[in-house]
């Protein structure tokens, strides 16, 4: 959830996004819940997880782990510089209506909060744990007296919505919500690594092997996208997630519209990453995904978006002739997979499945497979 606010360009800030539209909040019941644990630790706590991961699996443990506990696995994963990776996923049925998940009503009486993971324009995120399963979550808290301020009640109604239908492993969850006289909390996926965004910033740019990986990761995301009729219009580093094992997560939906028609007129999402389209005032498609794409690529290798400029009508000039300027070090195989995401045309664009079949992506996937094994 983004205010509707002018970006910014400074290369070190976060770039905020842009839209037209916004109004109420509606009052509903919060979908089923099922919240997973997942442990992953680094060398110097191994045994400590592996001791709770077995007696988690084998039914041994008589009450869920403490959250003191898993708070150390979290920090220790954090600041550990050769981890050693092993995994438990202990979940529910999502559907399942053994434990009344479906029926229940949450509150926040429901979790033990503990840390904050992050800051965003309305509120934070916080790590938190489900008091009858024990399973880790992030909540995320928004005040609504600044969501009424922003005008972004129907926006964030349209977000909780579309996120709360979507199950894929390269999506964020979200399981749920409830809300009190002054906030809204949103029950969340927690992504153990953080934000790509600080990743990137921290790297200045991805190798060419993680950058191709985390490409196939989103244009697989984005057709399961575009299969439910979701064009997301706001495809940026800032709105993604990664895993515990490091796999990428598209996380925020503040701007994505459901559409059978295919067809849209909104301008939406952030100056760098708008499409062509969507700068010139003319009807949109879910093609404006595949141009973020491009955009997010280029991001990922070079540091910076390929059409950034100090002021914002540079910019759009730039986006509108597709000015593009990729440097010497990018390799042949990438630039040709960004210029023909980069296409001012929309039909001329190469489309996911072709993305997904290209020779750098599938040598990116290849490299991500070597190392796993």
């Amino acid at each position: 959830m983004r205010a509707a606010s002018a970006p910014a360009l400074s290369r070190g800030c976060r770039r905020q996004s842009v839209c037209m539209r916004a109004s109420s909040l509606a009052r509903r019941s919060a979908p089923a819940v099922s919240l997973a644990l997942r442990g992953y630790v680094s060398a110097r706590i191994l045994v400590l997880a592996q001791r709770l991961v077995c007696a988690l699996k084998s039914g041994r443990a008589r009450r869920s782990p403490s959250f003191a506990h898993l708070h150390r696995l979290h920090s220790a994963l954090a600041s550990a510089a050769t981890p050693v990776w092993t995994t438990a996923a202990i979940a529910m049925p999502l559907q399942s209506d053994e434990h009344g998940f479906n029926e229940r009503t949450w509150s926040l009486a429901d979790f033990d909060v503990g840390k904050a993971l992050g800051k965003g324009k309305f509120g934070r995120v916080y790590l938190a744990r489900e008091k009858r399963s024990g399973y880790v979550v992030a909540l995320k808290v928004l005040l609504k007296s600044e969501l009424r301020q922003a005008k972004v009640e129907k926006q964030l109604r349209r977000e909780i919505e579309i996120q709360s239908h979507l199950r894929h492993e390269h999506i964020l969850r979200l399981y749920g919500y409830f809300y009190d006289e002054t906030r809204v909390y949103l029950i969340l996926e927690y992504a153990g690594r953080g934000e790509m965004y600080k990743v990137l910033k921290t790297k200045g740019h991805f190798e060419e092997a993680d950058a191709a990986k985390y490409i196939a990761q989103m244009a697989k995301a984005l057709q399961y996208l575009h299969r439910k009729n979701v064009i997301h219009r706001d495809i940026k580093p800032e709105n993604l997630l990664l895993g515990m094992r490091g796999e990428l997560k598209i996380a925020d939906f503040g701007w994505s519209v459901h559409a059978p028609s295919h067809r849209r007129t909104t301008l939406c999402g952030t100056l760098d990453y708008l499409a062509p389209e969507m700068v010139e005032g003319r009807e949109h498609s879910n093609k404006v995904d595949l141009w973020s794409l491009g955009v997010l690529a280029y991001e990922f290798l070079v540091g910076v978006p390929p059409f950034e400029e100090a002021g914002h009508s540079a910019t759009y000039r730039r986006i509108a002739k597709v000015d593009l300027r990729i440097p010497h070090h990018v390799s042949d195989k990438a630039k040709d997979l960004i210029t023909r995401l980069l296409q001012h045309n929309p039909e001329s664009r190469i489309q996911l499945d072709e993305v997904l079949q290209h020779p750098w992506v599938q040598w990116g996937l290849k490299n991500a497979a070597a190392e796993e094994d």
